[in-house]
């Protein structure tokens, strides 16, 4: 049936172009042998012609022989030429009719065409064009084009452009991103749409910038370029549009502007208002600090001044950037409707600046205690608020310590343990001092108040039960200082001697004497001698919280001499060290336990008579004992409260001397004529 159908189409095909055919025959010789722009063809009424008759038609025009798929696409196209028309155009009209019903032509050779379905097209070889289809006629026939593109990007043109292509060809184009490139294959007709639109859009991105250079004589340009930036944000921006720029160049002192040349005007107005001789803003002013260090102050406005100055400008160049990136992908094709806006819109703030200006100095002035600061009126307003916020008095701290050594039993694992101690935290909770041969009178925690201290309770000993008078008992009080600091400063005890240390030798070359700094050791030497501390050190630095909370940052050391070593002739002590560091939080008023820095001690007792060992041991005896201590250290931070309520403590061992001496103190601190007052 299928032939059938060809046979009865070519029959009709032949007989609605017979008379034509017969008045005006087609020659059989190929094209290049004639001129098929000079040649007529029609007229033609065919309401219905297979797809196979239309080919043999192809076959006469062109004087090519059309090889045929099996998969063409079956269907009944009309024709209909009312007049002659030329060849060419004949030959167009058909292969737009077979393009339009899913048939393509494509070229084999110089004698053959082949007939593919339109989505076979791509994969068959179609023809290539090298130059433009701009100047070809427009029509239905299938080619490839390679379309390059200079400053559009084709990752993203190609899906742009993707509604104008014919879908019945099957596939996208074939984008080649590392040259920046696609290969289209389509219809003449769309490919020169295509190419039409690669000519108007491929274009730089500056069209319409017009580049305006400013030679800036009283100012400089980088400050000049910063107050621009300050003025055009938010709205005033969108205004000007993405695409205007401009910078500084400080080499040449200039300002360089790219813009629509129709906003040169606007800029010139602006730019010579701006650069005009004025008087200096700058202003010197001395502030004077009451409680904190001029230079610790100086160094730290300094760095903030510095950092601030370096954000912003790293903020500003980095805005500009993100708005020129941003800008590129949408830049207009052509010059930019000019904004309505003028130069008189655009005056000064008169608000209050909150950043620095470039041109802010401060130093400081350790003798006075002040620092010196050079800058604008907003400048020196901005120091003087921040002065205020610093210099303040930091808050202060008593530290009371009670230093004890205790012996160690045998049965006793530390020296909190023999006092019978209740320590929860390093805190002392509650206790009992029977066991070290004091009053039973317990340990409770209304010591560690904050209350408790102002109604008298400050002798820390006195508070847990210790007694500083010599006792034949298991411990000693060995020190019992009060240090007070501020905060995060460190505070220092140290209870101990100092000994002389021989640190090195000389061979001064002479048979004896001694150095200034030194003493004689052997024939022609001399020794340099350092003295080191021997005893406890104790080291704190409170952080003082805004709740009455305390901080501590302990430091212990303690150095023992455990006995000596001859070095040159010279017996040196054997130094012992222990240490250690402990970080406590406490409130106001709590008492803290440290201990744990044991030692023992060996001892041996004789009272023998003479070296006969029989006799000796008749008429004497002789003992060995190996003694174990503890150091127990107790500190209560109390935080002062910078009123009369600090005094309390030395106001109360004032009171406890004996009266002549009570009164003389009085006196001398005015305290008799406050009490009469």
């Amino acid at each position: 049936m299928k032939y059938l159908a060809r046979a009865i189409g070519f029959f009709a095909l032949g007989a609605t172009l017979l008379t034509t055919l017969v008045a005006q025959p087609v020659p059989m010789s190929p094209p290049e042998a004639a001129t098929p722009a000079d040649e007529m063809f029609g007229p033609i009424n065919s309401p219905g012609d297979t797809i196979d008759a239309y080919l043999i038609l192809m076959e006469r025009l062109t004087g090519k022989i059309i090889l045929r798929a099996q998969s063409l696409p079956e269907a009944s196209i009309p024709l209909i030429l009312k007049e002659k028309i030329a060849k060419r155009e004949a030959i167009q009209a058909i292969e737009t009719l077979l393009n339009m019903n899913g048939v393509a032509l494509s070229p084999l050779g110089t004698h053959f065409l082949k007939a593919i379905p339109l989505n076979l097209a791509k994969s068959e070889a179609p023809e290539f064009i090298e130059g433009s289809t701009l100047d070809m006629t427009p029509s239905g026939r299938m080619a490839s084009k390679l379309f390059e593109l200079n400053f559009l990007r084709i990752g993203e043109f190609m899906p742009q452009i993707a509604g104008l292509l014919n879908p019945a060809t099957g596939s996208p184009p074939i984008i080649f991103e590392k040259t920046n490139a696609a290969l289209v294959t389509d219809s003449i007709s769309n490919l020169q749409r295509i190419e039409t639109l690669v000519s108007r859009l491929d274009q730089p991105m500056l069209t319409g910038l017009q580049p305006k250079f400013y030679q800036v004589n009283n100012v400089k340009a980088s400050d000049l370029v910063n107050k621009l930036k300050a003025l055009f944000t938010g709205p005033l921006q969108s205004q000007l549009g993405t695409a205007t720029a401009y910078n500084a160049d400080d080499r040449t002192n200039q300002v360089i502007l790219m813009s629509d040349s129709r906003q040169h005007a606007f800029f010139d107005d602006l730019i010579a208002k701006l650069d005009v001789v004025s008087a200096s803003n700058n202003r010197n002013e001395v502030i004077p600090l009451k409680h904190a260090t001029a230079k610790d102050v100086a160094s730290v406005l300094s760095q903030l001044v510095s950092g601030q100055t370096t954000a912003a400008k790293a903020a500003g160049q980095e805005t500009i950037n993100r708005a020129n990136q941003a800008a590129m992908p949408a830049a207009p094709m052509g010059p930019m409707p000019m904004p309505q806006i003028s130069a008189a819109s655009l005056g000064l703030s008169t608000e209050a600046s909150n950043q620095f200006s470039g041109t802010t100095t401060i130093l400081s002035d350790e003798r006075t205690n002040a620092i010196v600061v050079s800058g604008t009126v907003d400048d020196i307003r901005l120091i003087k608020e921040l002065v205020d916020k610093i210099d303040i008095l930091l808050s202060q701290v008593r530290i009371e310590v009670v230093i004890a050594e205790v012996t160690l039993s045998d049965n006793a694992t530390s020296g909190i343990s023999a006092l019978g101690l209740n320590v929860a935290g390093d805190k002392l909770i509650s206790g009992s001092l029977t066991s070290a041969g004091f009053v039973a009178n317990p340990v409770t925690a209304t010591f560690r108040t904050a209350t408790a201290q102002v109604s008298g309770a400050y002798d820390l000993a006195a508070t847990i039960m210790l007694s500083t008078t010599p006792r034949k008992t298991n411990a000693n009080i060995l020190s019992v200082p009060t240090i007070i600091t501020t905060h995060n400063k460190e505070g220092k005890i140290f209870v101990g001697e100092q000994r002389p240390i021989v640190s090195n030798f000389l061979n001064n070359g002479s048979s004896g004497g001694t150095t200034g700094t030194g003493s004689n050791l052997n024939s022609g030497f001399s020794s340099n001698v350092t003295y080191r501390d021997i005893g406890i050190d104790l080291k704190v630095k409170p952080l003082i919280g805004a709740d009455g909370s305390v901080q501590l940052e302990i430091t212990q050391e303690v150095n023992d001499v455990l006995g000596t070593v001859n070095i040159g002739g010279n017996d040196q002590p054997r130094i012992g060290k222990r240490s250690t560091e402990s970080f406590v939080s406490v409130k106001s008023g709590e008492i803290i336990v440290l201990g744990g820095m044991q030692r023992t001690s060996k001892s041996k007792n004789t009272s023998r008579l003479g070296p006969i060992p029989i006799l000796g041991d008749l008429f004497g005896s002789r003992s060995r004992e190996d003694t174990r201590t503890d150091l127990v250290f107790f500190l209560r931070p109390t935080v002062l409260t910078n009123t009369t309520a600090d005094n309390t403590a030395a106001i109360e061992q004032v009171n406890k001397f004996p009266g002549k001496h009570r009164d003389a103190v009085k006196d001398a601190l005015g305290l008799q004529s406050q009490a009469k007052q």
